[in-house]
């Protein structure tokens, strides 16, 4: 490839730390926390205190290949490099997969806060203008796209920063609303901390884990950015600090606030906080928060899908239209073939408006767990293949091997509860049809490549 074919390394520091934190934030937070609170109680901080644990290991993990060779598409190359081309192929598709189907579950989430000024329009025009835009921005130099992220992640921190704030002034002087009084009490004295006991306890893991996709995008930006050897273990190490303070600190005062079985499962908590406690300007001020998240993760997602579609074509594994770029630097027709596909999100939101945010984030939840396991086998065989470099990286991965087979065990059981549950078990059984048509998909074109070769 051409010199000047290759992406602009356009993102800065400021840009991947904040892409980093964002990717940490989500939808499955401000939207999806509602369901995983109905389901566990206070006890779902220690269901994001584990899996947040669990993803550090895998990001750091990651970190130390990224060390080795930072590139874009990142996962497809470790895959195919030490597991085998058959990895690269299926995990490069399934990762542009992971967020297409993620990109349904944001486009549904604006839709929804939408409708909290405007309950008249409907979900799926919200959805196609958000869709739309975004494709936009896309569309612009990677720079813009790192400055559109910087700006929205940057909203979700002072508006979390802001939320812990408030309510632990609230929490002190004791703030009293619709008969309950705002008290750290609140998180044990309503069921205690386990009131659904280890049942509900363990149903939460689909939501409060798809709250944390998108973690792995900072290997995704790693051939974009400026100074990848010593932006990227920065953005990694800071991870567990991001998921104490946004996920554990919103949940302790939010739940303070307003005790566990008074919030809506079907809404964002953060909202119906400020709502009760009759601040009304607040609400739609979050409200306005959470439609940005939203916004925010769904622009990563599109980015992320582009990106990986031009690395997929450029190694032959994806049509040659698709690994070109645009006067920008910008995988364009990638990116218009990734909003197609994006966009049978609109037609979901017009057939299922109630279903289809649990419906697709279940499936995206199975198919970011692959993802991320592939991350820790990849990362297994670097130690195995590379041991030279593996010794000499400066960012090694801690407690490896052991960790890393640890984690995949915890992977593993995420996806048996997944099966307890009637409304995500059918993410069982439609997943793995995605991964039988990749399967056919890459015999296909192994069979056509040695046809070429012979």
């Amino acid at each position: 490839m051409k010199k000047e074919e290759n992406l602009k390394r356009g993102l800065k520091n400021r840009h991947i730390q904040l892409i980093a934190i964002g990717g940490a934030i989500g939808t499955g937070l401000f939207l999806g926390a509602g369901k995983s609170i109905h389901l566990a109680g206070p006890s779902i901080m220690l269901n994001y205190t584990l899996i947040g644990i669990m993803l550090f290991f895998m990001m750091r993990a990651l970190g130390e290949m990224l060390m080795y060779k930072p590139t874009s598409g990142s996962f497809t190359y470790f895959a195919e490099s030490f597991i085998g081309p058959w990895a690269g192929f299926i995990t490069g598709w399934t990762y542009w997969f992971c967020w297409i189907v993620t990109g349904m579950a944001e486009i549904t989430a604006v839709g929804l806060y939408v409708k909290y000024w405007f309950p008249s329009i409907p979900q799926w025009l919200t959805a196609l203008a958000a869709v739309l835009i975004l494709l936009l921005i896309n569309m612009s130099a990677v720079k813009a796209f790192g400055e559109i992220e910087f700006w929205f992640a940057l909203i979700k921190i002072i508006t979390i920063f802001a939320l812990i704030v408030v309510g632990i002034a609230l929490i002190v002087m004791g703030y009293e609303s619709h008969g309950t009084q705002a008290s750290f009490s609140n998180l044990v004295n309503h069921g205690g901390f386990f009131p659904n006991g280890l049942t509900g306890f363990f149903l939460a893991f689909q939501m409060a884990l798809f709250a944390f996709a998108g973690v792995e995008l900072v290997g995704v930006t790693a051939g974009e950015a400026q100074d990848p050897e010593k932006t990227l273990p920065s953005a990694i190490n800071n991870i567990p600090a991001r998921i104490l303070l946004f996920y554990i600190g919103s949940l302790i005062v939010l739940m303070s606030i307003y005790p566990w079985d008074k919030i809506d499962p079907n809404s964002s908590p953060f909202v119906s906080v400020f709502k009760l406690i009759g601040i009304p300007a607040a609400s739609g001020i979050i409200n306005f928060v959470v439609l940005t998240s939203a916004m925010s993760s769904c622009n990563s997602g599109l980015f992320s899908t582009g990106r990986m579609l031009y690395t997929l074509a450029n190694e032959g594994k994806a049509p040659k239209k698709l690994g070109s770029l645009n006067k920008k630097q910008v995988p364009a027709a990638a990116l218009i073939v990734s909003t197609f596909f994006l966009s049978f999100g609109v037609l979901l939101n017009y057939l299922l408006p109630e279903k289809v945010f649990t419906l697709v984030t279940s499936i995206a939840t199975i198919c970011f767990i692959w993802i991320w396991g592939i991350i820790l086998v990849s990362h297994l065989r670097f130690r195995k293949l590379k041991p030279e470099e593996a010794k000499k990286s400066s960012f090694k991965m801690p407690l490896s091997p052991l960790i890393n087979w640890i984690v995949l065990a915890f992977f593993a059981f995420v996806i048996v509860v997944l099966g307890f549950a009637a409304d995500t078990r059918i993410a069982l059984f439609i997943t793995p049809v995605w991964f039988v048509i990749i399967i056919i998909a890459y015999m296909i074109t192994k069979r056509r490549t040695e046809k070429r070769a012979g």
